[in-house]
């Protein structure tokens, strides 16, 4: 959960769980806050017990004041899988 008076910034850590490098593509979902952005949004991921793909995930409430929830997908199509984590932003 992020406190985001002006915007915030995480950096997420995506341990790798496949057996061979993966391609990647990451984004919200539709009926995630547009306030969320992911970058970078595609990518190659390392096999499993390798190192851990780094996403910036940003929230930028642009003056709105709320709680925000995002739900972050990073799919997987060569393994036919997907990621998912939920991300919740507070704004006052």
């Amino acid at each position: 959960e992020l406190e985001v008076p002006k915007g915030a910034e995480l950096l997420l850590e995506v341990k790798p769980v496949c057996m061979g490098f993966e391609d990647y593509f990451a984004a919200f979902d539709k009926e995630s806050h547009p306030s969320f952005s992911v970058s970078p949004c595609a990518g190659r991921m390392d096999r499993r017990g390798g190192e851990p793909t780094e996403l910036e995930v940003k929230c930028e409430p642009q003056g709105k004041a709320g709680t925000f929830v995002g739900n972050l997908v990073i799919n997987l199509p060569e393994d036919n899988s997907k990621i998912c984590y939920k991300i919740t932003a507070t704004s006052f």
